[in-house]
């Protein structure tokens, strides 16, 4: 039975909220954290307050609805030097595009220059989507090596999750592309999350490196059973709000307890 390593994707949205929510995630239990670069970009809105039946709630919108800020707002030598400095976990460094469900709001050069900054400061892991152009991504890919730094291989499917077999063929046709080859996928209903799991399971004995999961609900359901279907990397949060697996997360805590709880 694989034993996958545990990464926090971190929520904050400033330098010193990743920080201090890396150092919870590492006496939580993960195994590295992933910093989403493109995150730094947002611009948190003033909450609204609602009232309801047990009292006045604070809400914010959709991060997708939020703004995000000028290019020219975040210094990204001095921000990638302090997030360096103050993390206490490996890191999965990635600036996701908002093809792909992310927040950075320059163009692709721009994006690609964060990108190859990262790489030379010799971070753990960099995440690369296999979107990116050819002879860019081979060129990352190469200074990736050369810096010892690992490659998250990725695609997110923000519209929904193709077929099981689909999936399989993506893992195994990009293995060459990264250390782990990384599919996320947009359940609309359980038997979109379902192809999740079947393609796992017919993964499963090959000896490929892959992290397979969806958001929206069953999304956790690949990353609960990861250890049984030889997963090689899961996603969790720090997040803890309740019914949060409707989202298809899963808390760091939780799952750690869960795969006790199961015998993994």
């Amino acid at each position: 039975m694989a034993d996958p390593k545990v990464c926090v994707a971190l929520d904050g949205i400033t330098v010193e909220e990743m920080t201090d929510e890396a150092a919870r995630a590492n006496l939580a239990g993960a195994d590295m954290v992933e910093v989403r670069f493109d995150r730094l970009y947002l611009v948190r809105p003033d909450p609204t307050i609602s009232e309801e039946e047990e009292g006045e709630k604070v809400s914010l919108p959709p991060e997708n609805e939020w703004d995000t800020s000028d290019m020219s707002e975040v210094d990204v030598d001095a921000t990638i030097s302090s997030l360096k400095e103050g993390l206490p976990l490996p890191v999965v460094f990635t600036v996701r595009p908002v093809s792909e469900g992310g927040y950075f709001p320059g163009i692709e050069s721009e994006r690609i220059a964060i990108l190859e900054k990262a790489i030379d400061s010799k971070v753990s892991w960099i995440d690369l989507e296999l979107s990116i152009e050819d002879s860019v991504r081979k060129s990352l890919h190469e200074a990736a090596s050369k810096n010892e730094c690992k490659i998250i291989a990725s695609k997110h499917d923000i519209n929904g999750i193709p077929d099981s077999a689909d999936i399989v063929t993506l893992v195994k046709e990009n293995q060459e592309f990264g250390d782990i080859v990384k599919f996320c996928g947009t359940a609309h209903n359980p038997s979109d999350a379902l192809q999740i799991v079947e393609a796992a399971v017919e993964l499963k004995g090959e000896g490929l490196s892959h992290s397979l999961m969806a958001i929206n609900g069953g999304g956790d359901w690949a990353r609960v059973h990861a250890p049984m279907l030889d997963q090689s990397l899961v996603y969790a949060t720090m997040r803890n709000e309740f019914r949060i697996s409707d989202k298809g997360l899963i808390n760091v805590r939780d799952l750690r307890d869960a795969w006790t709880l199961l015998e993994y």
